[in-house]
Order: structure tokens, then sequence, then C-alpha cells
């Protein structure tokens, strides 16, 4: 489970690698980053207004967005199929588990953005090193 701490003193560590690098370094690594970063408020939209697993693509996490949708339209299916109670209970399911990420998209998206950073600067290193 995330922790707010964590997230934070990762963060922190980040920055701290990112103002160690040259000026045209952080520049290409902004720009760079800038494309790939998320933002937690469309990610809380993503989640409010489709509780069915976009906000997990939004985020890369594409199985995991993918089951949900899965899920959600096999509820459907089954719905239709006249098989109600399975079908609605499958439908349900899945908004009731992530209503949470709703409340926790703040750190859910920094935690994200931090794996991003982090990538990045790892390639910039590499990229510097060779």
């Amino acid at each position: 489970m995330l922790r707010l701490e964590d997230v934070e003193h990762k963060e922190e560590q980040l920055r701290q690698r990112i103002n160690q690098l040259s000026n045209a370094h952080r520049k290409r690594f902004y720009h760079i980053a800038k494309k790939k970063l998320r933002d937690p408020d469309t990610y809380a939209v993503l989640v409010y207004f489709f509780m069915v697993g976009v906000h997990h693509l939004y985020l890369g996490y594409y199985l995991r967005g993918a089951i949900n949708l899965i899920v959600v339209m096999a509820g459907f299916l089954l719905m239709f199929a006249g098989h109600t109670g399975i079908g609605f209970l499958l439908m349900a399911i899945v908004p009731i588990i992530e209503v949470w990420d709703l409340f926790r998209s703040q750190i859910i998206v920094q935690d994200r953005n931090n794996q991003i950073m982090e990538l990045l600067l790892d390639e910039l290193d590499y990229k510097m090193n060779i």
C-alpha cells in the first residue's frame, strides 16, 4: 500500500537527482517528462465518471485496465443473456473496488509520476555514460 511519506521522500530524491543535471540535460529531461507525466485531476475525473478501469489505462497500467473493462463487459453481457444477478454483481464489483482510487488519486498519480521520472533519469544517465 502506498504511503504518502514514502512517495514524497522518493519525489525529493528525484528532485535532487534532477538538480544535479547540467542545464542542457535538465532542459531535455523536463521536455521529455512534460509529455509523459500524468495529471492527478484528470485521473480523478476518469475514476469518477468511468469507474470501469479507464483511469488505469491513463497511467499506462494496461493489463489492470483491460481486466476491469473485461469484467464489466462480461457483466453487461451476462445481464442481457438472462443472468441478471451475476451480471449485475460483475458490473458493480469493479466500481466498488475502484472508488478507493478516487480518494487516493493524488498519491497514486504522484507515485506513477515518480516512476516515470526515475526511468527518464536512468535513461538520461545511461546515455550520458555511453
